[in-house]
């Protein structure tokens, strides 16, 4: 048991390792659930084990997490890569490869939102690209309904909406 539980810890120390983005929990899950190595509760108890023992940093928003490797994951991956076999390497691998733009994309683009000191909603809207930002946006709405709308929507819009606005101020 010990030894699985492990294993699924080094799976995600390995993908992270591979990409120079954080992953989101559902892409994480995509993978490990997909290749039937663990259940999505033991796969959460493994982040949040790695989460605590600071191998991985978690970005929190209002609809997902962000997973980022620490120095002590990359250090932890670095000296047990071997203890991952050479099949499962290669099936990390090539999802990696098959999904590296979408992947990219999904984590690149963050929003969330908060309730200000005047008591209205301030809808945060990001794309981030190599750890800098495209583009970082605030919008102040009145409810949390519109909060929640802009959030969401982002996600699907943003493209769109980056391009709008170079193809005005330019």
């Amino acid at each position: 048991m010990t030894e699985t539980f492990t294993l699924y810890k080094l799976i995600v120390l390995y993908m992270l390792k591979k990409v120079d983005f954080p992953l989101t929990t559902s892409q994480i899950s995509e993978f490990i659930l997909d290749k039937g190595y663990t259940t999505y509760f033991k796969l959460q108890e493994a982040l949040s084990d790695m989460v605590d023992s600071e191998l991985l940093e978690a970005e929190t928003t209002h609809n997902r997490t962000l997973y980022h490797l620490t120095e002590n994951g990359t250090e932890t991956i670095r000296f047990f890569t071997n203890k991952i076999s050479p099949g499962i390497q290669k099936d990390i691998n090539e999802f990696l490869r098959e999904k590296q733009y979408d992947l990219k994309e999904e984590s690149a683009v963050k929003s969330d939102y908060y309730l200000n000191t005047n008591h209205e909603y301030e809808v945060r809207c990001r794309i981030v690209e190599n750890g800098f930002s495209l583009i970082d946006l605030k919008i102040t709405v009145p409810t949390k309904t519109e909060a929640e709308t802009i959030a969401n929507n982002w996600a699907g819009r943003s493209q769109d909406i980056y391009a709008l606005l170079l193809s005005k101020l330019l």
